[in-house]
Formats: structure tokens, sequence, C-alpha cells
């Protein structure tokens, strides 16, 4: 299987694409980079997770930290040209990189935040993009924007409970 084609990634392109869920974006692709590359700053992964930060950030008019986390995004991605998970026959991956680069003057200059989405070739990645986004939630823009904050944390909140009783 192609790297782009895992289901974990499938998900984070129709959050992406689909109901602009950057939250989430980086909560599927952050599960799949521990599998791949734990550890690997380096990696690709790394690079779509910043970017979905970056805009969750600028979405929440955090410039600072959306400028930060994009710089990185962009550094990393165009360093993953042609890598498996970076992969110009899957989706046009110089887009993304000028999308970064716009959506960065758009931070720089203070403007209201926009979104974009990544633009799928590969004819079977695209229809399991958009297989998933059919059955995405429609999620309004408040919730979106401060999803970190509203969203249920019983599980997380649980394994920490957890966790800290193992170590005792």
């Amino acid at each position: 299987m192609h790297p782009m084609h895992h289901p974990l990634f499938i998900q984070f392109l129709a959050y992406f694409n689909g109901n602009q869920d950057y939250f989430e974006c980086h909560e599927v692709l952050e599960e799949y980079w521990k599998y791949v590359a734990p550890r690997d700053k380096l990696h690709p992964l790394t690079g779509w997770i910043q970017l979905a930060t970056g805009l969750y950030h600028y979405r929440r008019d955090n410039y600072k930290g959306a400028d930060t986390i994009l710089k990185k995004a962009e550094l990393t991605l165009r360093n993953s040209l042609y890598s498996p998970f970076f992969d110009d026959k899957e989706i046009d991956a110089l887009s993304v990189i000028e999308h970064i680069h716009q959506t960065q003057k758009n931070v720089s200059l203070r403007e209201p935040f926009k979104n974009w989405p990544v633009n799928i070739i590969s004819i079977s990645l695209k229809d399991s993009v958009e297989e998933f986004i059919s059955i995405l939630p429609n999620l309004d823009d408040q919730f979106l924007q401060n999803k970190h904050m509203l969203r249920d944390r019983t599980d997380i909140l649980r394994a920490r409970n957890e966790k800290r009783r193992s170590r005792h």
C-alpha cells in the first residue's frame, strides 16, 4: 500500500479538505507518525502535522504561533519533495508548498483566515478521501476554532489517571 493511501492519511486529507478540522488532522496523523517514524522530527508526516497545527493557530488568530509552525511545515515539506509521504503523483505537492508560503504572507499581514484544499491527483486516493468526507459531521466554525477546549476529554483524563496510578 502506498503510504498516502494508509487509512490514517486518508482521514487526514478528509478532515483537511472536508470540514477543515485541523485539530483532528493533527490527531490522526500523529497516530500514523508514531507508527511509522516515532520521534523523527524531520519525517514528512511531521510537516503535515505542522501544517495542520499552523492552520489551527491561524484560524484562532494566534499569528505568532501560526507563523512559527508554518515556517517549520514549509521547510519540512519542501525537504520532503519526492518522498512517498509527499508524493507528487498522489497530490500536487508544489501547490501545497505554494499555499503554505501564501498563508505565511497572509499571517504576517494579519489577514483573516482562509482555508485551502490539498489538490489530490490520484483518482483512487481522491475517491477514498471523498468517501470519508461523505460521513464527516458538519461542525460549526466556533467549535472548529476552539476544539481543544470544547472536546470531550474523558478518555484522555482516564488514561492519564491510570498512568499515574501505575507509577505508584
